[in-house]
């Protein structure tokens, strides 16, 4: 089956239909975010660092990297951020600009295998990004909308995916390096949104092959209690063959929900990543506890036999 193998300068992700879900950190983002977007043009970066630590502590295997800001270098603060959250996180990252300058600017100094976030079916976009996809040996997120915009039927929002995978390899871009965004709309303003996106994603898996990921949030967006929504939309989403969401991953709502999937789906052998995560450590001199053992045995004079 597909594998997308994406990377950092010491670490491996593998985006695949039989793989564990990954979960892309969203929060390096200055869209609706007044404060970071104003720290981020005036050179601080302290928030973006911050972010990053928590959402890779949070358990993000990837994390989106934006930096678009009105009137400000874009380009320039693109690559210092990528630079700074590349000193003190080891996970891949996905390069995410609707700027394509921007974009190669993250590119140029990235170490390791990028995502670039984003290429859409429109032709002046398609002979942009994809050169330079190609140029840097990174993988894509295809966007599934182009020149006529976003439709509601999914089969053609199929057949943008389908054009832009071909172009792709018309650009020495092979299929596993192209990861279909099938469009999330929101369903409290389109109640269909969640069907359209379940039958696009069996589409995408059993004839196009490609691995997938959306904005997770956007399903969502309107509503009250959003975390429920959307790890309800996620977990849907799996179970039609998406394998990668852009999402918060300190929503630990979200993340249990991914994670339980996994188990179910057969994606977590013994549940070892599961009770990793949320195993509940006995206090210190409880039964069960770390060296009550040991300690059980000195406080009744036993001997342990040593084991050469």
């Amino acid at each position: 089956m597909t594998d997308t193998v994406l990377s950092s300068a010491t670490r491996e992700v593998i985006i695949g239909f039989e793989r564990p879900f990954v979960m892309i950190g969203e929060r390096i983002n200055p869209t609706g975010r007044k404060i970071l977007a104003a720290e981020m043009a005036a050179g601080d970066y302290s928030r973006v660092e911050a972010d990053a630590r928590a959402q890779v502590v949070a358990g993000a295997h990837m994390l989106d990297v934006n930096a678009g800001i009105p009137l400000a270098d874009e380009p320039a603060i693109l690559a210092k951020a990528v630079q700074l959250v590349q000193s003190v996180t080891d996970v891949p990252l996905s390069i995410d600009s609707s700027i394509v300058a921007a974009l190669e600017a993250g590119l140029a100094v990235y170490k390791g295998k990028a995502l670039v976030n984003s290429v859409t079916g429109e032709e002046e976009r398609l002979e942009s990004v994809l050169p330079l996809v190609k140029k840097y040996g990174a993988a894509v997120v295809a966007i599934s909308n182009d020149e006529t915009g976003i439709s509601e039927d999914p089969d053609v929002r199929f057949e943008v995916a389908k054009k832009i995978v071909h172009r792709a390899a018309d650009h020495g871009i092979p299929a596993c390096d192209v990861v279909v965004d099938p469009l999330v709309m929101p369903i409290g303003a389109i109640n269909k949104a969640g069907v359209q996106v379940m039958h696009l994603l069996k589409r995408l898996r059993s004839e196009l092959k490609v691995n997938t990921t959306c904005g997770a949030s956007n399903i969502s967006f309107g509503l009250p209690a959003r975390e429920g929504i959307t790890a309800a939309f996620l977990i849907s989403a799996m179970g039609a063959g998406m394998t990668s969401a852009i999402m918060n991953p300190l929503h630990t709502e979200i993340v249990r929900a991914i994670m339980g999937a996994d188990v179910m789906m057969g994606h977590d052998p013994d549940c070892a990543r599961w009770i990793r995560r949320f195993r509940e450590v006995p206090a210190p001199g409880a039964p069960g506890a770390p060296g009550e053992g040991a300690a059980r045995g000195r406080r009744e004079g036993g001997h342990r036999r040593r084991v050469s």
